[in-house]
């Protein structure tokens, strides 16, 4: 068997990581034995880049292994075991985000905030409606609205197109935004996730100029923001080419 994920009280063993090549596409062996998902599938990845990037985690690891210094493994582990039996769901999950996506609810006041809800949102519900043809509306507070049928529809088959990586990745590009249409714009790169992180915060980021913060919630914010720039990686390295 295989080194797996799923022991992570144990330590390094191995001398060198390595890429190697595989029926479907690339893996990553550990003085020549397969890495397994916690699932114990094989860990196989899209691109060699993507599994140059995990071998490189594994390859950083000193004494114990620790989990959180490998988010490139654990998403791609997620791809492999909990999106592709499921993948239908977990598109539909994705997608459902579509209907109360985060940049569609505005501040009816103070107005110095809506002003910068409407510059830096606006322009990305137009991008979404020329790209996908498909207009979302805009309300105002926290009162559900109904999205145009027809939208919901066209983004919701762009979503169930994407293979098991492609939606891990996307997955958490829209679960750390709210917003279907961020996760979307930093999945096609019209959008960086830095840039995404800052639309998607807004609110937050008024609350705070005026009302402070913590460490605590700084913390939580700090971890999402990584989380957001890993799914961004991670999509972009399964998408090179070699």
């Amino acid at each position: 068997m295989g080194p797996e994920m799923s022991n992570w009280k144990a330590k390094r063993f191995w001398k060198a990581a390595a890429v190697t090549e595989a029926e479907a596409g690339f893996g990553v062996a550990l003085d020549g034995r397969a890495v397994k998902t916690p699932g114990k599938a094989l860990l196989v990845l899209p691109s060699r880049a993507l599994a140059a990037a995990i071998a490189a985690e594994w390859d950083a690891q000193q004494g114990q292994i620790d989990p959180r210094t490998m988010p490139l493994t654990r998403t791609a582990n997620s791809a492999i075991d909990k999106v592709t039996p499921q993948r239908a769901e977990v598109a539909a999950l994705i997608a459902d985000y579509g209907g109360t996506d985060h940049l569609c609810y505005r501040a009816a006041t103070p107005a110095a905030l809506r002003a910068q809800q409407d510059a830096a949102w606006q322009p990305l519900l137009a991008w979404a409606a020329t790209r996908y043809g498909a207009p979302l509306r805009v309300a105002e507070g926290v009162v559900p609205i109904d999205q145009p049928p027809d939208a919901l529809a066209r983004l919701t088959a762009v979503v169930a197109s994407m293979d098991p990586f492609e939606l891990a990745a996307l997955h958490d590009l829209v679960a750390v935004t709210g917003s279907l249409i961020l996760g979307l714009a930093v999945a096609e790169g019209h959008l960086n996730a830095a840039s995404a992180w800052v639309c998607a915060r807004i609110d937050e980021d008024w609350q705070i100029l005026h009302w402070g913060d913590d460490d605590e919630a700084q913390a939580h914010a700090a971890a999402k923001r990584a989380a957001l720039l890993t799914a961004e990686r991670f999509w972009q390295l399964a998408h090179l080419c070699d």
